[in-house]
């Protein structure tokens, strides 16, 4: 009796701990995401307001497969876990683009969300694009239960750097950036290679897999964009 008093008792205060702390939950999460988006495009410093400066700068909404606006959708209500389940031509794609402090009409960056399968788990991201929508700006990869100390790194900056300043169009088609295998090659001539890291191939090869996958989701958005906007 007395266990099955303390467990309903306990279990009634957790309840009631998460639904309180629910709300708070939310805009923690909010929060991360536009820390997240911000970070590859710009450093933040520990005075920056990101919300802030996500609201001034960031114009953020839903494209699909055919580079088309989806009306009615936002993009931070898109579930992009749900959508990487989806065929890639059905799938609904947020696009943030980061405008120019001074002027809203012009592109800076875009960024655009990533999601992919690593060595153990889900693997995710963002990468930026510069004005060309060609080089890279930055990236941020993320990842669920990778091994530490090899597949993990992939969260680092050391890993992600490497990206900065490669291309993924080769002429008028994707070709992304692959991660090579092994460590310690010299790459940075090479437009669409970067230096792997020793002992987690397979993580790289998720990365690759990742990467393609979704820049070619964008593709269409990126020409549409890309021929409309006066750099």
């Amino acid at each position: 009796m007395y266990a099955a008093i303390l467990t309903v008792v306990c279990g009634g205060l957790l309840a009631f701990a998460s639904e309180s702390l629910k709300e708070k939950q939310q805009e923690n999460i909010a929060l991360e995401q536009k820390e997240n988006i911000l970070s590859t495009v710009m450093v933040l410093k520990d005075e920056d307001n990101a919300s802030e400066i996500y609201n001034k700068r960031v114009k953020a909404f839903v494209v699909d497969y055919s580079g088309n606006v989806v009306e009615g959708k936002r993009a931070t209500d898109i579930d992009v876990v749900a959508e990487y389940k989806k065929p890639a031509k059905e799938r609904l794609l947020p696009v943030y683009e980061f405008r120019s402090e001074t002027d809203s009409n012009k592109i800076e960056n875009v960024v655009l969300p990533l999601h992919g399968f690593g060595l153990w788990d889900r693997i995710w991201g963002y990468v930026a694009l510069q004005a060309d929508f060609n080089t890279i700006q930055g990236m941020v990869f993320q990842h669920k239960g990778e091994t530490p100390g090899l597949g993990a790194r992939i969260a680092s900056e050391e890993i992600q750097d490497r990206y900065k300043g490669k291309e993924v169009f080769e002429g008028e088609q994707i070709a992304s950036v692959e991660m090579m295998k092994g460590e310690g090659n010299d790459y940075a001539s090479q437009e669409h290679k970067v230096d792997g890291m020793s002992g987690a191939t397979l993580t790289a090869k998720g990365v690759n897999n990742m990467l393609k996958d979704y820049l070619v989701c964008y593709e269409n958005y990126i020409k549409k964009t890309k021929t409309t906007t006066v750099l």
